[in-house]
Protein backbone atom coordinates (compact mmCIF):
# COMPACT_ATOMS: atom_id res chain seq x y z
CA UNK A 1 0.00 0.00 0.00
CA UNK A 2 1.34 3.71 -0.81
CA UNK A 3 0.17 6.94 0.06
CA UNK A 4 -1.46 7.46 -3.29
CA UNK A 5 -3.50 4.43 -3.14
CA UNK A 6 -5.17 6.10 0.13
CA UNK A 7 -8.95 6.90 -0.30
CA UNK A 8 -11.87 8.03 2.21
CA UNK A 9 -14.41 5.39 2.62
CA UNK A 10 -17.59 4.99 0.37
CA UNK A 11 -19.85 7.82 1.48
CA UNK A 12 -17.06 9.53 3.69
CA UNK A 13 -17.36 13.20 1.98
CA UNK A 14 -20.60 14.74 0.63
CA UNK A 15 -20.69 16.92 -2.47
CA UNK A 16 -21.99 20.20 -1.56
CA UNK A 17 -25.68 20.50 -3.16
CA UNK A 18 -26.12 23.70 -5.37
CA UNK A 19 -29.77 24.84 -5.02
CA UNK A 20 -31.68 26.72 -6.88
CA UNK A 21 -30.26 25.29 -10.21
CA UNK A 22 -33.54 24.28 -11.95
CA UNK A 23 -36.53 22.32 -11.69
CA UNK A 24 -35.48 18.78 -12.36
CA UNK A 25 -32.62 19.02 -9.84
CA UNK A 26 -35.22 18.61 -7.43
CA UNK A 27 -34.20 21.68 -4.61
CA UNK A 28 -35.13 24.45 -7.80
CA UNK A 29 -37.60 27.69 -7.69
CA UNK A 30 -37.34 28.20 -4.08
CA UNK A 31 -33.98 26.13 -2.94
CA UNK A 32 -36.05 24.00 -0.41
CA UNK A 33 -36.89 27.36 1.37
CA UNK A 34 -40.70 27.42 0.84
CA UNK A 35 -42.17 30.25 -0.32
CA UNK A 36 -42.05 33.79 0.62
CA UNK A 37 -41.63 35.43 3.92
CA UNK A 38 -38.54 36.75 6.16
CA UNK A 39 -36.92 33.32 6.25
CA UNK A 40 -37.32 32.51 2.71
CA UNK A 41 -34.96 35.37 2.13
CA UNK A 42 -31.31 35.59 2.71
CA UNK A 43 -29.47 37.21 5.66
CA UNK A 44 -31.99 36.55 8.40
CA UNK A 45 -31.31 36.03 11.86
CA UNK A 46 -34.38 35.57 14.54
CA UNK A 47 -33.02 33.88 17.03
CA UNK A 48 -34.78 35.91 20.11
CA UNK A 49 -37.41 37.88 18.04
CA UNK A 50 -40.90 37.28 18.93
CA UNK A 51 -42.73 39.33 15.95
CA UNK A 52 -42.58 42.56 17.41
CA UNK A 53 -43.15 41.75 21.35
CA UNK A 54 -40.60 42.67 23.78
CA UNK A 55 -38.84 39.47 24.01
CA UNK A 56 -38.43 37.07 27.00
CA UNK A 57 -34.61 37.37 27.90
CA UNK A 58 -35.38 41.26 27.71
CA UNK A 59 -38.51 41.06 30.16
CA UNK A 60 -36.54 38.98 32.74
CA UNK A 61 -35.21 41.02 35.86
CA UNK A 62 -31.28 41.27 35.60
CA UNK A 63 -29.85 40.71 39.15
CA UNK A 64 -26.83 40.59 40.60
CA UNK A 65 -22.93 41.86 39.33
CA UNK A 66 -20.66 40.36 37.69
CA UNK A 67 -17.08 41.95 38.03
CA UNK A 68 -15.90 40.74 34.33
CA UNK A 69 -14.20 43.44 33.91
CA UNK A 70 -11.56 43.15 36.86
CA UNK A 71 -12.01 39.87 38.12
CA UNK A 72 -9.21 38.34 39.45
CA UNK A 73 -8.76 34.52 37.33
CA UNK A 74 -6.48 32.26 39.71
CA UNK A 75 -5.98 28.69 38.88
CA UNK A 76 -7.71 26.92 42.28
CA UNK A 77 -5.69 23.94 43.67
CA UNK A 78 -6.45 21.52 46.59
CA UNK A 79 -4.60 20.37 48.80
CA UNK A 80 -5.30 17.20 48.12
CA UNK A 81 -3.86 17.14 44.20
CA UNK A 82 -0.77 18.38 45.74
CA UNK A 83 -0.95 15.54 47.79
CA UNK A 84 -1.28 13.00 45.73
CA UNK A 85 1.24 14.80 43.21
CA UNK A 86 3.42 14.46 46.17
CA UNK A 87 2.98 10.95 46.54
CA UNK A 88 3.96 9.95 42.56
CA UNK A 89 7.04 11.69 42.67
CA UNK A 90 5.36 14.61 40.26
CA UNK A 91 6.01 17.61 42.36
CA UNK A 92 9.57 18.31 44.10
CA UNK A 93 8.83 20.29 47.71
CA UNK A 94 12.37 20.59 48.88
CA UNK A 95 12.08 24.61 47.66
CA UNK A 96 9.28 26.77 47.52
CA UNK A 97 6.13 25.36 45.74
CA UNK A 98 5.12 28.14 43.62
CA UNK A 99 2.67 28.81 40.39
CA UNK A 100 5.58 28.00 37.91
CA UNK A 101 6.38 24.76 40.08
CA UNK A 102 2.48 23.63 40.26
CA UNK A 103 2.04 24.30 36.56
CA UNK A 104 5.22 22.27 35.74
CA UNK A 105 3.46 19.63 37.52
CA UNK A 106 0.29 19.79 36.01
CA UNK A 107 -1.97 20.62 38.61
CA UNK A 108 -2.68 24.93 38.08
CA UNK A 109 -4.23 25.16 34.49
CA UNK A 110 -4.35 28.46 33.17
CA UNK A 111 -4.79 30.98 36.14
CA UNK A 112 -2.88 34.25 34.96
CA UNK A 113 -3.42 36.24 38.06
CA UNK A 114 -1.61 33.16 40.20
CA UNK A 115 -2.54 29.87 42.11
CA UNK A 116 -5.30 30.08 45.07
CA UNK A 117 -4.66 27.02 47.58
CA UNK A 118 -8.10 25.27 48.68
CA UNK A 119 -8.28 22.94 51.60
CA UNK A 120 -10.24 19.94 50.37
CA UNK A 121 -7.60 16.86 51.25
CA UNK A 122 -5.08 15.97 53.39
CA UNK A 123 -1.89 17.28 53.52
CA UNK A 124 0.88 15.55 55.25
CA UNK A 125 3.99 16.22 53.69
CA UNK A 126 6.11 19.55 55.23
CA UNK A 127 5.82 22.06 52.31
CA UNK A 128 6.76 26.27 51.78
CA UNK A 129 3.94 27.84 49.49
CA UNK A 130 4.36 30.98 47.60
CA UNK A 131 1.25 31.86 46.07
CA UNK A 132 -1.44 34.89 45.38
CA UNK A 133 -4.17 33.10 47.55
CA UNK A 134 -5.50 30.54 50.12
CA UNK A 135 -8.50 29.78 52.26
CA UNK A 136 -8.16 29.77 56.07
CA UNK A 137 -8.51 26.02 56.08
CA UNK A 138 -5.55 25.97 53.51
CA UNK A 139 -3.70 27.78 55.63
CA UNK A 140 -4.17 26.02 58.78
CA UNK A 141 -4.32 22.42 57.33
CA UNK A 142 -0.35 23.61 55.71
CA UNK A 143 0.38 24.70 58.94
CA UNK A 144 -0.93 21.81 60.97
CA UNK A 145 1.89 19.82 58.46
CA UNK A 146 4.80 21.99 59.37
CA UNK A 147 4.50 23.98 56.75
CA UNK A 148 4.42 27.62 55.68
CA UNK A 149 2.22 29.81 53.30
CA UNK A 150 3.65 32.99 51.99
CA UNK A 151 0.94 35.10 50.27
CA UNK A 152 1.79 38.93 48.90
CA UNK A 153 -0.87 40.71 50.88
CA UNK A 154 1.64 39.45 54.08
CA UNK A 155 5.23 40.25 52.66
CA UNK A 156 3.72 43.75 51.87
CA UNK A 157 2.33 44.05 55.68
CA UNK A 158 5.41 42.55 56.86
CA UNK A 159 7.87 45.34 55.32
Amino acid sequence: MNLNDLRDNAGARHRRLRVGRGIGSGKGKTSARGQKGQKSRSGVAIKGFEGGQMPLHMRLPKRGFTNAKFAKDYAEVNLGMIQKAIDAGKLDVSGTVDHATLQAAGLARGGKDGVRLLGKGELTAKVEFNVAGASKGAVAAVEKAGGKVILPAKEAAEA
